[in-house]
């Protein structure tokens, strides 16, 4: 059974950092898909950032790109995504989501965590 929890949200100002995490259990780092996707009041899902377990490469969103950073523990099945300089605009609720492929597309996604929201004051 496929588990996807995330947590460390908050309310922060504009130019500070938070980090999220995602701890997973049933999901193999080295032959599968991690990848964060948040989602704002009104608007779709989008992909933030992720990682593929074939390619081994870790993907982020132009829009997050020298600002926040994804990263893994394999040995503890747990991802993070550090963010850096945030802006009003990155508030947010962020998911943590599993596949077995690589995709930028939440539809492509098989398990979700519950999220965690990300609110950032101007």
């Amino acid at each position: 059974q496929v588990r996807v929890v995330e947590s460390g949200g908050g309310l922060v100002q504009a130019g500070g950092s938070l980090r999220l995490s995602c701890a997973t259990s049933g999901v193999k780092f080295y032959d599968n898909a991690i990848a964060w996707f948040r989602q704002a009041p009104g608007k779709e899902r989008e992909f933030v950032a992720g990682f593929s377990g074939i390619t081994i490469t870790t993907y982020h969103a132009d829009s997050v790109k020298g600002r926040f950073t994804f990263s893994r523990d394999s040995a503890k099945n747990i991802v993070y995504l550090q963010m850096n300089s945030l802006k009003p605009e990155d508030t947010a609720v962020y998911y943590c989501a599993a596949s077995s492929r690589y995709s930028t597309r939440p539809r492509d996604y098989e398990y979700w965590g519950q999220g965690t929201q990300v609110t950032v004051s101007s």
